[in-house]
């Protein structure tokens, strides 16, 4: 079957009718539907992805949209990659059956006045250096989920932060679709798959590598201390590298709240760092066990 592409919401049902979706029972039956809400500029780690929503629903459908509300004034959203053919290529050959590629005047009205706050949790950490992009996240995601109707979305663990606040967000508003949350999918160097690798240089990827060794140097320790003292290490000689690293954040945190652990934690943690390369910046995380 051809890929469908709906732009706007009488699309989108005609494609929901065409394809039987809603029309059987069952947590995986065949008129389930997954969704792989994306920005574009779509790579092996998106490919992961549709797989992994294949797995969970009848039918798989991808959107692509590169939201203005979650970037800063001084971010990337002018030059963000948008690569829309190449992105339906890619689909097709994921057995992907729907893609919604909506207009930005779509999603958002002119005179647009209602969002979706992410409350605390979207002011700490990358919420930190990044204020109002949690609000923008939340307010899309909400958008797709209305428009799209999925039983079932899946997010990459790459970005944790987003992940963990979709799921308090489906959590505290009650919303019936299942949070499915992939592994990051890495290069063979060890960077983690971004659709900004492509702003790198050499040099700068070279740097960049720093990210992804800090992370493996911290999960190699199971106390607190050691995990950041380790990770730091690596970041602390990325910093006088040619080009150098600079450091917004690493950060050892509560996987539900990412709140910042204590010495005492024991358990389930997420090491997370974000830095900038050039003028590329870059996030990378793992999941890791501390114990006494």
């Amino acid at each position: 079957m051809d890929v469908i592409v709906a732009h706007d919401r009488s699309e989108l049902l005609a494609a929901r009718a065409a394809l039987g979706v809603g029309a059987s029972a069952g947590d995986e039956g065949p008129g389930t539907l997954a969704l792989v809400p994306t920005m574009g500029a779509l790579h092996e780690g998106h490919r992961s992805l549709i797989r992994h929503a294949r797995e969970r629903a009848g039918h798989v459908a991808v959107s692509i949209f590169v939201n203005p509300l979650q970037f800063g004034p001084s971010e990337d959203f002018s030059r963000y990659p948008r690569t829309f053919d190449a992105d339906l290529e890619v689909c097709a050959a994921e057995g992907v059956e729907l893609v919604f590629a909506p207009a930005a005047d779509e999603i958002y009205l002119p005179d647009r006045q209602v969002g979706v706050s992410s409350g605390r949790m979207g002011t700490i950490v990358e919420g930190a250096f990044r204020p109002g992009h949690f609000d923008g996240v939340l307010t899309i995601v909400l958008k797709l989920f209305n428009l799209v109707r999925p039983d079932v979305a899946v997010f990459g663990q790459k970005d944790a932060q987003q992940l963990a606040m979709i799921r308090r967000m489906v959590a505290d508003l009650n919303l019936p679709i299942d949070i499915v949350g992939a592994p990051t999918v890495r290069e063979p160097d060890g960077l983690a798959l971004s659709s900004r690798n492509r702003y790198l240089s050499a040099a700068d990827r070279a740097t960049a590598l720093a990210l992804s060794a800090a992370l493996r140097e911290g999960a190699a320790h199971k106390r607190p201390e050691d995990v950041l003292g380790a990770a730091h290490a690596v970041l602390d000689a990325a910093a006088v590298a040619d080009p150098p690293l600079a450091l917004d954040y690493l950060s050892l945190v509560d996987p539900a709240t990412f709140d910042a652990v204590g010495e005492d934690h024991e358990g389930e943690a997420i090491l997370v760092v974000a830095a900038k390369v050039g003028g590329t910046r870059l996030i990378d995380n793992v999941v890791l066990t501390l114990a006494p």
